[in-house]
């Protein structure tokens, strides 16, 4: 599991061996010591309420009574512990560490920082907290729009925003809508309780129209007091007349590393819903700290990272214009899709059960044919058509489920090429499909209580999940064969050119900061692409037969080992590193080799399925 926390051990690990050794037998008894593995001085904990610690207090010491804040505390067998504990209303927590068995003790007290919320002045009647300032640094809109102004500030108070040297003046108004939980809550939290919170009385909202500001002062004024902040926000506008015009390039400086895409947002700084090629060219209209809007159509924008942007010539007019006829040609692999366009516009695939659409921006349709080259029976049908007055949406009708398709420029014209379903046989479904399995990490991965390191731990379960595949009938190839940090494209990249059926990223999950680890562990799998969901059922399903530990379930996951188009790809969570019985069945042979049975039986179970 990619978390924050996860980054700060990799300085003290040292690459592994190629090949996974089997865990060496535990010693009958360690001397008692206190080791503490998290949290870690480098960063404050994140959390507010409660928060975890664990660590071990020496190998084969599970005769140890351990207390943390005079909280008794667990130990496992293997002499590592997991505690919850309460953190005091304070920037800084000391966790004072007791453990004994018979006449060996041992005690310590360990301090870490806490981030720290703000708190209002003392006696102060008006305050404002300066760190609650939404947005702030630098905008560009067009004028005529605005944004939303968030603030925290006495609750009861009068708010407003004036300009230094202007009479003009935006009063706020109490924001009435529950408070939002924590990210780690909303993200990890199996309680759905800890999601309703009463609504915040000293949060203000308000609406700032579009115009040149800079130097605007923020006011809470309670009665004869009058708190007063500067607030870090500089706004100016475009001129709509006068398009700026951009293309997409990541990777100017040519070093090949690139993955030639750049994603785009619904929102700014949020999920992935785009992958434009390289050379893609819209209009840009709004810029928002290191993100920039692209009007696709005049109904669909888009947020990029503004290094990615680079501008075309002033006077560039924005790209736009006719769609021709298309032409589907079929090859023993797959099938190419060629769109004539006059200009590199944006576009979107959208997956159905059995079709793909190609959705086109700022364009018309003039498609007098749609040649299917040939009547292949994997595409039984193309149609188009004009929902709106610049989009065009293209659709390709299948006979079987969508296994996987790629996007490429050549010339003028957009290529989407279709995968063709392998052909499985349901007796044997893993005879010869290639597979490719992805040890996650690293760089960075969870440690666990006793200081297993994730990529350690999903590299020896990756060797035995490719034994038995490759027994099976299948094709193994692993992304990583020893402990050498490989970045996250070059895994999807080695996947995508070696051509597999299905990618697996193999992972030992860990929680953030201020989540219950008792109640929120257990197995989950994540998919991307809706064909992949079949896929990450069948490992679900799998891992939690083989593990016996909680059902977390499947979910969509942005990450990036599962949104290569080309194939049904999934990432498994089969165990929680931070939690000691776990934790060891990771470290044990047997405990890999039930991770993976889980992970060849769910993907034969999700290619018997494909089958049929």
């Amino acid at each position: 599991m990619r978390l924050v926390w996860a980054a700060f051990f990799v300085a003290a690990v040292g690459c592994g061996s190629p090949v996974p050794r089997p865990a060496s037998p535990l010693p009958a008894r360690e001397p008692l010591h206190i080791t503490i593995v998290y949290p870690d001085t480098a960063e404050p904990i994140q959390a507010q309420d409660s928060s975890f610690v664990f660590g071990s207090v020496g190998r084969g010491r599970g005769d140890v009574a351990l207390s943390v804040n005079g909280i008794p505390v667990r130990v496992l067998a293997t002499g590592s512990w997991l505690a919850w504990v309460p953190l005091p209303n304070d920037s800084i927590v000391s966790f004072h560490i007791v453990a004994g068995a018979g006449a060996e003790q041992r005690e310590t007290t360990f301090v870490a920082r806490i981030a720290q919320r703000f708190q209002p002045p003392a006696g102060a009647a008006a305050w404002i907290d300066t760190t609650s300032f939404t947005p702030t640094d630098s905008l560009t809109f067009p004028a005529g729009e605005g944004i939303r102004l968030s603030v925290r500030a006495t609750p009861g108070a009068r708010v407003r925003l004036r300009m230094e040297g202007s009479k003009e003046q935006v009063w706020f108004v109490p924001d009435t809508l529950p408070e939002e939980p924590a990210w780690g809550v909303r993200a990890f939290g199996t309680d759905s309780t800890t999601y309703r919170l009463p609504p915040a009385a000293d949060r203000f909202v308000a609406w700032l129209p579009a115009r040149p500001l800079c130097d605007a002062i923020i006011e809470a004024i309670v009665g004869t007091d009058t708190a007063r902040a500067v607030w870090p926000l500089e706004l100016d506008t475009l001129d709509r007349a006068h398009p700026v015009v951009v293309v997409l390039n990541d990777d100017t400086a040519h070093t090949g590393t690139s993955d030639s895409l750049t994603v785009g947002r619904a929102v700014p700084y949020g999920t992935y819903n785009w992958f434009f090629p390289l050379g893609t060219t819209s209009v840009a209209t709004a810029r928002w700290n290191g993100q920039t809007r692209l009007q696709l159509s005049r109904g669909a924008i888009a947020w990029v990272n503004t290094a990615d942007v680079v501008p075309l010539p002033p006077g560039t007019p924005p790209p736009g214009g006719i769609v021709g006829s298309v032409r589907l040609t079929a090859s023993p692999r797959s099938l190419l899709l060629r769109v004539p366009l006059p200009a590199h516009v944006p576009f979107q695939v959208e997956e159905g059960d059995r079709s793909l659409t190609l959705r086109l921006y700022g364009v018309a349709s003039d498609v007098n044919w749609m040649q299917h080259g040939g009547t292949d029976p994997y595409v039984t049908r193309m149609s188009y058509a004009q929902p709106t007055a610049d989009e065009v949406t293209l659709t390709l009708s299948l006979a079987g489920p969508v296994w996987g398709y790629r996007t490429r420029w050549s010339g003028r014209d957009l290529l989407l090429e279709i995968r063709r379903p392998p052909l499985i046989d349901p007796r044997r479904p893993l005879a010869g499909r290639t597979i490719v399995l992805d040890p996650g990490h690293p760089p960075v991965g969870a440690h666990g209580p006793s200081g297993l390191w994730e990529p350690v731990a999903t590299l020896a379960v990756a060797y035995q999940a490719k034994a038995l595949l490759e027994r099976a009938g299948a094709t193994v190839l692993l992304t990583r064969t020893d402990s050498t940090p490989i970045e996250l494209f070059p895994r999807t990249h080695f996947a995508e050119d070696h051509d597999a059926d299905v990618l697996v990223s193999i992972h030992a999950n860990a929680l953030p900061d201020g989540v219950n680890p008792f109640v929120n562990n257990g197995t989950s799998v994540y998919y991307f692409h809706p064909r992949s969901a079949a896929l990450a059922r069948a490992l679900d399903r799998a891992l939690v037969a083989e593990l016996g530990v909680r059902d977390l379930g499947m979910g969509r996951g942005d990450y990036a080992l599962v949104r290569d188009p080309w194939m049904p790809s999934a990432l498994t969570e089969g165990l929680f590193m931070m939690i000691p019985e776990q934790e060891a069945m990771l470290a044990s042979p047997e405990g890999r080799m039930r991770y993976a049975r889980g992970v060849a039986t769910g993907i034969a179970d999700f290619l018997r399925q494909m089958a049929q």
